[in-house]
């Protein structure tokens, strides 16, 4: 109570000096503004004032007050080099983080314009899959012929077993070349197992997004 008692009376006493001032002399017109008053809470907790900006408060906000008491502005706090990279990173993270929501309102809003409804999520799911089961299917047709022709190679090889060295250089080329053919087609049926996995976890990890989406928009809809 004493502390703000006193901080009135100081206060009061520099707008009796300020008034007091501007009624010796009023400004002139287009003259700059009559000096203000400096107000603060320091790090102690005091309330201080002053006729100019507080050294004391320099790291926290002060207030600069008219002649009448109002608020004539607000002075930020003077940062160091370090305190005012960190701001400007905390400021940088954060419009970041904003522009990132942004982005992704905006995704959630061309996925709902393409899968208005789970119907339309699972017909482009099947169509995608069936795509990549042709793919398949046709690897496997060529598998199953170049087996065939395995069969055959190894028909004609078997007149060899006995001395595989007298067997002729075309008939071990084609045998090679049946062997490359068959491992490339397994190869590219293996990258056709895993881009289905890989559409399936996509169709997936859409349906999770666009569940809440679809539910908000089956609850507009009924309003």
């Amino acid at each position: 109570m004493a502390r703000t008692r006193a901080f009135i009376a100081s206060w009061a006493l520099l707008l009796a000096a300020a008034g007091t001032a501007h009624a010796q002399k009023a400004p002139a017109p287009g003259a700059p503004p009559a000096a203000g008053i400096y107000t603060c809470t320091d790090a102690r907790g005091r309330t201080i004032t002053a006729d100019r900006p507080i050294a004391d408060c320099n790291d926290r906000e002060q207030r600069e007050l008219g002649p009448s008491g109002t608020v004539r502005r607000k002075i930020e706090p003077t940062y160091t080099a370090r305190e005012q990279a960190e701001r400007d990173e905390a400021a940088r993270q954060a419009a970041l983080a904003a522009s990132r929501q942004v982005e992704e309102r905006r995704r959630e809003r061309a996925l709902l314009m393409r899968y208005p409804n789970p119907a339309a999520h699972d017909r482009e799911r099947a169509e995608a899959l069936v795509q990549i089961d042709a793919v398949i299917q046709a690897a496997q047709k060529r598998l199953g012929e170049l087996s065939d022709e395995r069969k055959s190679i190894d028909d004609e090889l078997e007149f060899y077993k006995k001395d595989p060295t007298k067997a002729p250089d075309s008939l071990r080329r084609k045998a090679d070349d049946n062997a490359k053919s068959a491992a490339v087609q397994n190869h590219f049926i293996s990258d056709q197992m895993e881009e289905k996995k890989r559409v399936n976890n996509r169709f997936d990890e859409e349906r999770a997004r666009l569940r809440p989406l679809w539910a908000t928009a089956t609850g507009s809809a009924a309003r």
